[in-house]
């Protein structure tokens, strides 16, 4: 009886650890994810929106990405934003084509935290 209770005790957490994490728990995103992608540019575009400084800012690296499923996606990411050459008063959203500042005195990065939910749609 005792070798039954050991077998399934050995099943359970085998199974358990190819499930990988918990419900509702934090998992890791690969950074190449479209939809972190999106989530990234969306936080870029706040930081834009909120900053007073004349050039726009984009990503330029994904430190840490992790996604939670709870009544919709809860990503928790920390990243880096640095400052492109395109100005903001040339109302120029689309940041792939705003390159980064070159070595210099224009040149910024600033590091991130930033917690971004999306509805999921039913």
């Amino acid at each position: 009886m005792m070798g039954v209770k050991t077998l399934l005790l050995a099943l359970l957490l085998a199974a358990l650890e190819g499930a990988g994490s918990m419900p509702g728990s934090l998992t890791d995103v690969i950074r190449t994810d479209v939809s972190l992608r999106g989530v990234v540019l969306a936080a870029a575009g706040r930081f834009n929106d909120q900053s007073n400084d004349a050039f726009l800012f984009k990503p330029s690296a994904i430190l840490r990405a992790q996604r939670q499923v709870v009544k919709g996606l809860r990503y928790v990411v920390d990243l880096e934003i640095s400052r492109t050459l395109c100005r903001k008063r040339n109302h120029n959203k689309d940041l792939s084509r705003c390159d980064l500042q070159p070595e210099g005195s224009l040149k910024q990065t600033f590091e991130c935290h930033t917690e971004v939910w999306v509805a999921l749609e039913e």
